[in-house]
């Protein structure tokens, strides 16, 4: 007998489906069953261009069909939370775009409805399903560089779309919520805590969403994280980790799928440890690579989401996980708002 599958629905025609179907495609535990939009004729075009056998002209009519397990969520931000809700009401697990929500309350929501119907509710955070990521977690868990003092991320590009969904406030648009919260997960992930303090600060644009965003976030051990997410400057991506007795720098950090290889350097201290001053240890160092070649994060992502909903095992990204980065980010923004350290 064929091993059962988990058969999917994808909510919207959205572009970031494109990351996900050859992954489900070539899925040995999922099958991708049907595509959904507020248009038949939509739908339709969308089903025959990608070879997807059904095409529902409706969102409430993909939630109706018992031949669907899961409902891949890629609406707009400010559609997460309700559409969650109602694929939960209907019986089926959701795996859904980050962010899931933009307040705690509406994680609160999730949480509740998740557990009422017996659904699994889980946020796309796809670089958290990336072996890279717990290969970091794990190396300053293990001390590689000693105790973390600061961490750094970057996120940009330009954004020159008018009209753009990512530029609705309306819609939950800004770059912190499109990019700098791959930043905040990552530095809650890797440093396996939640921070204590942030302060931010942002520059707006015409439409009222932050355009520019610097983050800072002071965790528990005395860890300081720098972010910077923009849709207003040159396309950057990396992330660094300094610590008490050596150095992590990711150059892809939170994009990581095929023919991408991604590359995690850690320079540490060779021999005895120098009591220096500046510059007097520069040349007692070694450095070691790990490359993490042809490894899709958004394959990983859907192998997970199976595990899940036919094995029952725990989702890599918990709600409760989710709700601590809502929190940060809210925190974060009330912060560039009011122009003050906001406690968390």
């Amino acid at each position: 007998m064929a091993e059962r599958r988990a058969r999917w629905g994808l909510l919207s025609t959205a572009r970031i489906n494109e990351r996900l179907i050859p992954c489900l495609r070539r899925s040995e535990r999922n099958e991708l069953i049907g595509v959904a939009s507020r248009s038949r004729d939509t739908a339709n075009r969308y089903a025959e261009e990608h070879g997807i056998s059904k095409a529902y002209g409706s969102y409430e009519e993909i939630l109706a069909d018992p031949d669907i397990d899961v409902v891949y969520i890629s609406l707009p931000n400010g559609l997460h939370t309700e559409w969650s809700l109602r694929c939960a009401e209907a019986g089926k697990h959701v795996l859904c775009e980050k962010p899931l929500a933009l307040s705690v309350e509406e994680v609160d929501q999730l949480l509740e409805a998740a557990d009422r119907c017996g659904v699994t509710i889980q946020e796309a955070t796809m670089m958290r399903f990336h072996s890279q990521t717990s290969y970091v977690r794990n190396l300053i868990a293990q001390g590689a560089i000693g105790e973390v003092r600061m961490g750094r991320g970057l996120f940009t590009f330009t954004l020159e779309r008018p009209g753009d969904i990512r530029l609705d406030p309306a819609m939950g648009g800004g770059s912190v919520w499109d990019l700098g919260s791959y930043c905040v997960s990552f530095a809650r992930t890797v440093l396996q805590a939640e921070p204590l303090e942030v302060h931010a600060a942002q520059t707006t644009g015409p439409t009222g969403i932050d355009m520019s965003f610097s983050g800072h976030l002071k965790f528990p051990s005395g860890a300081f994280f720098h972010f910077f997410s923009s849709f207003a400057s040159f396309t950057q991506i990396d992330a660094d980790l300094l610590g008490t007795a050596g150095y992590l720098h990711l150059d892809l950090p939170w994009v990581n799928r095929e023919n991408q290889p991604a590359t995690v350097r850690l320079v540490s201290e060779a021999g005895n440890k120098e009591a220096s001053t500046f510059g007097d240890g520069l040349g007692n160092r070694r450095t070691e690579r790990r490359v993490f070649a042809d490894v899709n994060a958004y394959q990983d992502e859907v192998e997970s989401m199976a595990a899940t909903v036919l094995d029952g095992a725990d989702p890599v990204v918990t709600l409760q996980d989710s709700r601590a980065n809502v929190a940060a980010i809210t925190a974060l923004y009330r912060s560039a708002r009011e122009g003050r350290p906001v406690v968390l």
